[in-house]
């Protein structure tokens, strides 16, 4: 396995905080606002997409990192898991 090249690790953690941004934007869009339930969903669903075209054999790791922080949002909002 290579090194990763200076480059190779600023990219990285570009889109790391990039994720990270939207990851907070959608999760004070759903707390402050009363977005109907589907809406809300459809925006989760989105991050993820977004997520995996940045990231795109980290599914796992968006499922471990992000899909709980989501679950336990629409729980506390909507009551639905």
């Amino acid at each position: 396995m290579s090194m990763a090249t200076p480059a190779e690790i600023l990219e990285e953690n570009r889109k790391i905080r990039r994720l990270q941004i939207v990851v907070d934007l959608v999760m004070n869009v759903l707390c402050q606002s009363d977005l109907p339930v589907e809406e809300a969903l459809e925006m989760v669903s989105a991050t993820r997409r977004y997520a995996l075209r940045l990231f795109p054999d980290k599914e796992s790791t968006y499922d471990l990192i992000y899909q709980p922080r989501f679950r336990r949002l629409l729980f506390e909002r909507y009551k639905i898991i």
